[in-house]
């Protein structure tokens, strides 16, 4: 067994150099299909990192009414820290919210004499309420309306912050809906190229292969050198791949930490390195195996 194995993985690689040009095609089209892949991953990655940072800083803030009393209030936020999906509550006077507002409008002189002219506190006193989930705060905005300070509440600012996380849901579930098509695509175009190429080796080899069917090679002896010259595709296409991954999120990166600052798509990439080169060569591996197998059982007829 060991034999055959050295045998035929030795035959795979005589084929590779032997085809040439056609290795070189073959390499560069699954080279592209990976790079394609890992890219579109990258991206997701990406996308899913600043929804994660801005989940983190999305909040519920419960605003009462002016004539609420702070006991009230305290006791809302008691009960709300009870609640399971909530992560925090925060409670703001209204004297601390002045004061953040102040400190938010120092470069705004209007708003500051404004303020000066009104003579007393207009702000109103509220809860910062953090989950523990995205996808939790639709539950948390029910509670609020059927909870029993309800008519204490002034006004909940829950809607912009939805609209912001469900729109930025649905361009991550796009872009990725966009890589499994050219996925798919550069696929197709893959086991294509490469099939052709190893029919044209077993055309190139085919007295070899009846000699060897003469003195009573098996079926496995035979197709091995020709599978493992797909897997060869693979394995190259995948190395220079991540090489040139890299390449090009290092030399824009000043532009992606430009454009994206809460993400650095090159840390992305070397803490997410063992995964996206496992995914590689098995996709590689996988692509050069299946188009060597079915070349090789349309072609010799075996």
């Amino acid at each position: 067994m060991f034999l055959m194995l050295t045998r035929t993985i030795k035959g795979g690689w005589i084929n590779f150099f032997r085809n040439g040009y056609l290795s070189v095609a073959a390499v560069s089209v699954m080279l592209l299909c990976l790079f394609t892949v890992s890219s579109l991953y990258i991206i997701v990655l990406t996308a899913d990192n600043v929804l994660q940072n801005m989940q983190e800083k999305v909040n519920v803030s419960v605003f009462f009414k002016a004539s609420t009393e702070e006991e009230i209030i305290l006791k809302a936020k008691n009960d709300l820290e009870n609640y399971s999906e909530i992560k925090t509550v925060e409670y703001i006077t209204k004297d601390q919210a002045l004061e953040n507002f102040k400190k938010n409008s120092a470069g705004e002189p209007v708003i500051l004499q404004s303020l000066e002219e009104i003579g007393e506190n207009p702000l109103l006193s509220y809860l910062v309420i953090q989950a523990n989930d995205a996808n939790q705060y639709d539950m948390i905005s029910e509670y609020l309306t059927n909870a029993s300070f309800n008519e204490d509440i002034s006004r909940v600012n829950y809607g912009k912050n939805k609209e912001v996380i469900d729109r930025l849901n649905s361009i991550v579930a796009e872009v990725r809906k966009i890589g499994l098509g050219v996925a798919g695509l550069f696929s197709i175009i893959s086991l294509l190229i490469i099939s052709n190429t190893v029919r044209i080796t077993i055309y190139t080899h085919r007295k070899e292969v009846e000699v060897m069917r003469l003195v009573g090679a098996s079926n496995m002896f035979i197709r091995l050198p020709f599978i493992f010259e797909g897997i060869i595709y693979g394995f190259i296409a995948s190395i220079v791949s991540m090489l040139l991954l890299f390449i090009t999120l290092k030399s824009s990166e000043r532009f992606t930490t430009h454009l994206i600052p809460s993400v650095n798509m090159v840390s992305l990439y070397l803490s997410n390195l063992a995964v996206i080169f496992g995914m590689q060569i098995l996709i590689g591996t996988l692509l050069g195996t299946l188009s060597s197998w079915f070349a090789i059982r349309k072609y010799l007829k075996i």
